[in-house]
């Protein structure tokens, strides 16, 4: 009786990631996603006109640039892990000093959790085809000069923040400091 041995992917390859670069993620399909970080105004203080304006400008860049993504996510932690483990070590714990000090912890990881829970970012993902390649430096300047001149904090994400981003994706992590 003969086994056949499954290959096993590993991570880039089910995420399609052949490498990561100093500004995007290089795909095994010869596809290379760049990502700009946008810092979305503050709405709170516009006039509704001021908003229906940004919207435009926004909807206005959108239609203009091939292959554009939007990338939503969270900001902040997930601390469920953490607080069920100080859950659990209270139940265990026989000391009474020691479960209010841990209830304390949980009650702190709460308001945390609660003053962050509005926390995104957010990105635009460029899919550039391969045969655009020569062409990338330029369209990418140009997408960047046409977000800062409809107003909008526009930079390019660095290789250190696309693993940010994968990280907080994949395990809502980011409190890591380097990855």
């Amino acid at each position: 009786m003969k086994f056949i041995q499954k290959k096993k992917n590993n991570t880039r390859q089910l995420l399609n990631i052949k490498t990561i670069s100093e500004f995007s993620l290089i795909c095994n399909n010869n596809e290379e996603l760049v990502f700009f970080q946008i810092q979305p105004p503050n709405l709170s203080v516009m006039s509704p006109e001021s908003i229906g304006a940004k919207i435009f400008s926004m909807t206005n860049v959108l239609k203009g640039i091939e292959g554009i993504e939007i990338l939503c996510m969270n900001g902040r932690d997930n601390f469920d892990n953490n607080k069920n483990f100080i859950k659990q070590r209270i139940q265990k714990e026989k000391s009474e000093k020691i479960r209010r000090l841990l209830e304390k912890d949980l009650i702190h990881l709460d308001k945390i959790q609660i003053q962050t829970a509005t926390a995104r970012f957010f990105s635009l993902v460029i899919r550039i085809k391969e045969e655009n390649q020569a062409e990338i430096l330029p369209l990418l300047r140009r997408i960047e000069k046409l977000l800062k001149l409809q107003g909008f904090e526009v930079k390019k994400s660095s290789r250190e923040e696309l693993k940010e981003y994968l990280a907080v994706y994949f395990e809502q992590n980011v409190t890591t400091d380097k990855f």
